[in-house]
């Protein structure tokens, strides 16, 4: 009975260790490069998301999703608006997105976060009205 269940543990542990080598390994993080800390952004006007793309892998099919959040003081919390995101459904592999600035409250504390398979946030910029 022992041997039994012993071999069916080893069976599971063999087929889960060959699950997790077949997963992708690559991440794909490209940095955010615009906006930049310090950037100001007027309410209603039209501005480009870029990011790195100098590390994605060729033949990358992944499509992207920016949101903008806002981080107060020395906070980890990226307060996301997820439900009115900028842009979605355009290919990591552009290196930009056009998004129109939505009307928020004015701050300087706003990010835009860009997910493809991962999240990267850029620097703190202000919004004006």
């Amino acid at each position: 009975m022992f041997a039994n269940k012993f071999a069916a543990l080893l069976t599971v542990l063999v087929a889960a260790a060959s699950a997790v080598s077949a997963a992708p390994t690559d991440v794909i993080s490209p940095p955010v490069t615009s906006p930049k800390a310090g950037d100001v952004w007027q309410v209603g006007s039209t501005q480009n998301v870029t990011w790195d793309t100098s590390a994605i892998p060729a033949g990358t099919n992944q499509t992207g999703l920016i949101l903008l959040g806002h981080i107060v003081g020395d906070s980890e919390d990226e307060h996301l608006d997820t439900k009115h995101p900028l842009a979605v459904n355009f290919p990591i592999t552009a290196g930009f997105a056009t998004v129109e600035v939505p009307e928020v409250a004015p701050r300087d504390d706003y990010v835009v976060v860009l997910f493809g398979d991962s999240g990267n946030t850029s620097p703190k910029f202000t919004i004006t009205d």
